[in-house]
């Protein structure tokens, strides 16, 4: 069985932690069995890994996602990256060419694609094992994850199964209907309807067959360059519903999607994270701090106090839904990113009186890993190390560099750095234009 993930959005009611470039399942909240903090994708893939389910993941992501992903979870997980945001069905598709193409799966090879951030428990991956089984055995072309509803909502899709029969896991679907109205939920439940769960299992060319009908390639590379003859629409419009053989198994456990403030807050095991202090008289009220300053809270009930380099979050639980709403006004350049080679956050920005601009950023790379041989056209940087060792390229030329050293790269030199201890450094961009997109990269052998 192979297993594709598919990475979406930005989740922008979770802002200022998450942004388009930090999306929400990234954001490391979570806490293991150990105690150790972890973020949605990296419980997922070890809810995965031991419910023994495969070691074949595939995760289905945005570009800018790439290096996140690497930086979680290492190279432990294949990754698929969409040339553009075209819903869950290109998605699936790009990630089903790469398992035929590159990594030669017969066409008859099970497959599941789901979500990647769901909050859940271990029956949830017992369910998928039995809807994996269910296609093997020939139960249906396509099988569906039925939830169990706990209230009639408007927000998810609906899975009408045919009359339960005893001792049946798997049920065939009658028909799909997609986030009624409440009233109609209501009725709908009466029916024995399920939630839509959004994880399908099928065999690897039955998705196959369903793609070629907009991009017939034959190979992953020619099946991605043609990306954009894909449809935007989502699995369940393009394929469940058009399926001429569903089933469905249901899922009664623990399943919650941890979107909003009000339900991550839920299952977060401390009222504060990072440099916070809270008083004696504060009532549900959460705060998260990844700011390098204190943050003090008192007499709060029922509050969500975040801030991260992006802004600062002070509001009601039951209004904090409504950034949605604002965070594209709220929007800056990217403050804080996660990369393959480690972390770095803006520190300042200043615009000086003759146009010219300055950012400062404190960077992280982690001992082994280094930041692509490159090149800017608009900048001069002086690079300052703080700690640890490192070798830095400048024209071809390399020199080690440690704590206390301080280089000054000029706009069209070539330089690369690679860590030999962790190291971290300040980064103050000098220029008439400072921007991540200021960049040619080129080959380097270290």
């Amino acid at each position: 069985m192979k297993i594709i993930l598919l990475s979406g959005g930005s989740g922008k009611r979770l802002w200022p932690l998450s942004s388009d470039t930090r999306s929400k399942q990234f954001l490391p909240l979570l806490e293991t069995p150990a105690g150790e903090k972890e973020s949605m994708v990296q419980r997922v893939v070890r809810q995965i890994r031991e419910a023994g389910l495969t070691e074949s993941i595939t995760f289905a992501a945005d570009i800018a996602q790439r290096d996140i992903i690497v930086n979680q979870l290492g190279d432990g997980v294949d990754i698929v990256t969409e040339p553009e945001r075209r819903d869950t069905f290109p998605a699936a598709a790009l990630a089903a060419a790469y398992l035929a193409y590159e990594k030669k799966c017969p066409a008859d090879e099970v497959v599941v694609v789901m979500p990647c951030d769901p909050y859940t428990g271990a029956g949830y991956f017992q369910v998928i094992a039995q809807m994996a089984e269910a296609v093997q055995n020939g139960a249906a072309d396509l099988v569906l994850m039925g939830t169990r509803p706990t209230y009639p909502s408007s927000k998810y899709g609906y899975i009408v199964p045919a009359p339960e029969k005893t001792g049946e896991t798997v049920r065939k679907v009658l028909r799909f209907i997609e986030k009624p109205s409440v009233s109609c939920a209501e009725e709908l439940l009466e029916y024995g309807a399920l939630w839509n769960g959004g994880v399908f299992a099928f065999r690897l060319g039955y998705l196959l067959k369903i793609a070629a009908k907009y991009v017939p390639a034959d190979t992953f590379e020619g099946v991605r360059s043609r990306y954009t003859e894909f449809p935007k629409i989502s699995l369940d419009y393009e394929v469940a519903e058009k399926a001429g053989s569903a089933a469905v198994v249901p899922f009664a456990g623990q399943w919650k999607d941890l979107g909003t403030w009000m339900t991550l807050t839920e299952e977060l095991s401390q009222n504060s994270i990072g440099n916070v202090i809270l008083g004696e008289k504060n009532e549900n009220t959460h705060v998260i701090n990844e700011l390098g300053i204190p943050v003090f809270c008192d007499g709060l009930k029922d509050v969500v106090v975040a801030g991260s380099p992006d802004g600062i979050l002070v509001c009601a639980k039951k209004s904090a839904e409504n950034i949605k709403h604002y965070a594209d006004r709220l929007a800056n350049r990217p403050m804080y990113e996660e990369r393959r080679w480690g972390i770095y956050r803006v520190l300042d920005t200043t615009t000086y009186g003759d146009g010219n601009k300055s950012l400062t950023k404190f960077l992280k790379l982690k001992a082994g890993k280094n930041i692509s041989y490159q090149v800017h056209h608009h900048r001069d940087e002086v690079w300052t190390f703080t700690d640890g060792e490192g070798l830095l390229v400048i024209d071809g030329e390399t020199r080690p560099v440690k704590r206390g050293d301080v280089i000054c790269i000029k706009k069209e030199q070539r330089h690369a750095l690679k860590a030999v201890t962790d190291l971290t450094m300040i980064e103050v961009q000098i220029g008439d234009e400072l921007i991540e997109e200021d960049i040619d990269r080129f080959d380097w052998q270290w």
